[in-house]
């Protein structure tokens, strides 16, 4: 018996025999195109090589340039990490903490690792890549799982596994070591052939190949002030005495009281961090222009009108203008490499414009607005001429906040740039991160749903466009910030959880965006339900999102 599967890229035709794996086709396909294949997509859905072919499909062969693919390596370089640690120092454990410029920057139990220490550990990494060992997945009883964990020293797992409604648990095996992964690995740690460890901090960071750098491990360059903002959360979730989703779930398991404690907590942590930033923007006196930027979802519009709240606690006037008003017109607007209108440019925006009017109104002048009709893609003008006086500084919300391009004219000391995005901190457990780019997209899931009735689908076929402007607009300039903000709620994701799942559920395997659906679905899994929506204040950024906001947006 054969099954007949089709490249949805080339169109080529396999057929392939009863009993064949996805392995099987892959290395076929390796040989034809000298490209390593870490997965397959079979009919919009992730297969792992050492599956079987059951049916006929569609199928697409992926390597390390799609964004699973990054996640598949990842996952692979912790349980080799995972596996070397232990034969070098069975009582260290490893902590897989956050990003940091597309390097995982990791700690050890032990305490800050020494050079010496690494490369003993990084040694070992190879020598069982190069045994090329082969990642065995079984599927065992919950139950079962947890006592595995629990006499393994990984409560933290355990922990994980008891709030879950899955009776199942599947764990991967290596020679005489198991593990835990949310998500999927290759198919052998030979597939790891780079990586590399670098000392950074209490800790350090895994270098391995990106997307964008498929053949070769980056160089590091590391980021202080983002550096700060995660061990800053990192300090916030001891103070709440939870580090991982297991432990937020045991608080929600134990009633109602617990739960609005935790958002009452949660809130007063954000309400502390905009007064704080409202004093440091009073204490320099000569700021005048004060510009907020971060991605997508990030809670930029709530953050910036509540900063302008705290500044006027201060006796300060502020004023919001909007930069979307500063967008040339439409037969001037620069195109992308398709030939399509790049509105994200920072070339995009009238420059001499906006340099003009914002060194005339901190002067004192009287200034005509521009206001930019989107429909004609032409502008027109506000009827009365804007004047500000002394005690009134200029907010402006925009991905190019940071880009001193943007202020070029404007002296450095009478500006104040702030950086907000959700940057998680939490983790699944020691070894299992959320990445800080899925809270945003769950966030931006339920409010384009909410607010612009958009369908899931629509908001995931258009995120990688998203990611991309973030990652050529905004990332660059993180660090051009005086301040760092990081919106994220550690309850947010068990109330978005409820709002997203019946959007992510309407997605079926006939489009391409089944297969993040389907990851996404699997993620909210592992969090119970948060119910009690009134104890969140309308002023909270999770409203910006959900909806009954007290602000306008």
């Amino acid at each position: 018996m054969y099954y007949t599967l089709q490249d949805t890229e080339t169109g080529e035709i396999y057929e392939v025999p009863k009993e064949f794996r996805f392995i099987d086709l892959a290395k076929q396909y390796e040989k034809e195109k000298n490209k390593k294949v870490l997965y397959v997509k079979f009919n919009n859905d992730i297969k792992e090589l050492f599956e079987k072919i059951e049916k006929d499909g569609f199928i697409q062969f992926c390597d390390i340039t799609t964004n699973d693919g990054v996640r598949i390596y990842r996952r692979g370089l912790f349980f080799v990490f995972y596996i070397a640690l232990k034969e070098i120092n069975p009582d260290d454990k490893l902590y897989v903490n956050n990003t940091l410029n597309d390097a995982i920057y990791c700690e050890l139990k032990s305490g800050i690792p020494t050079e010496e220490y690494l490369q003993l550990i990084e040694n070992k990494m190879k020598e069982i890549v190069e045994k090329d060992y082969v990642f065995v997945k079984k599927t065992v009883d919950k139950f079962d799982a947890i006592e595995m964990f629990s006499n393994n020293g990984d409560e933290d797992k355990a922990l994980l596994f008891k709030y879950r409604k899955k009776s199942t648990v599947n764990i991967y095996y290596v020679d005489k070591y198991f593990n835990y992964f949310y998500g999927y690995l290759p198919y052998s740690t030979g597939y790891l052939q780079k990586f590399k460890l670098h000392k950074v901090e209490n800790g350090f960071v895994i270098l391995h190949p990106t997307a964008n750098q498929p053949e070769e491990i980056p160089n590091y360059q590391h980021s202080p002030k983002l550096f700060f903002t995660f061990e800053e959360y990192k300090n916030w979730l001891n103070i709440m005495e939870i580090e991982t989703v297991g432990e937020l779930n045991l608080l929600i398991s134990q009633g109602s009281e617990k739960v609005r404690e935790l958002i009452r907590i949660s809130e007063a942590l954000h309400e502390k961090k905009y007064a704080e930033i409202a004093d440091e923007i009073v204490k320099r006196k000569k700021i005048r222009l004060i510009t907020i930027a971060g991605p997508s979802s990030s809670g930029k519009t709530t953050s910036a009108k509540r900063i302008a709240l705290h500044l006027k606690v201060h006796g300060l006037r502020p004023i919001s203008i909007s930069l979307d008003d500063f967008f040339l017109e439409r037969d001037k607007t620069p195109r992308d490499e398709f030939g399509n209108y790049d509105f994200e440019s920072i070339n995009a925006l009238d420059l001499d414009l906006f340099n003009k009017t914002m060194n005339d109104l901190i002067a004192g002048k009287e200034v005509m607005m521009p206001k930019f009709d989107f429909t004609s893609g032409r502008r027109t003008w506000y009827p009365k001429p804007l004047k500000i006086e002394k005690d009134q500084p200029i907010i402006i919300e925009g991905i190019h906040g940071l880009n001193e391009v943007l202020t070029s004219s404007i002296p450095r000391e009478t500006k104040f740039k702030i950086y907000i995005s959700s940057l998680t901190q939490m983790n699944l457990d020691s070894m299992n991160r959320i990445p800080t780019t899925d809270t945003r997209l769950i966030r931006r899931l339920v409010r384009d749903n909410h607010s612009r009735g958009y369908t899931a689908e629509s908001t995931l076929k258009m995120w990688p466009a998203v990611v991309k402007g973030e990652q050529r607009n905004i990332f660059p300039f993180q660090e051009e910030a005086d301040i760092m903000f990081n919106s994220h709620l550690v309850y947010e994701l068990a109330v978005l959880k409820m709002f997203a799942e019946p959007l992510l559920l309407n997605i079926d395997n006939t489009v391409d965006e089944y297969t993040e659906a389907k990851r996404l679905l699997r993620f909210l899994d592992y969090f119970l339900p948060i119910t009690e929506m009134e104890e969140i204040p309308r002023t909270s950024i999770i409203r910006e999102f959900i909806g009954n906001s007290t602000f306008k947006y």
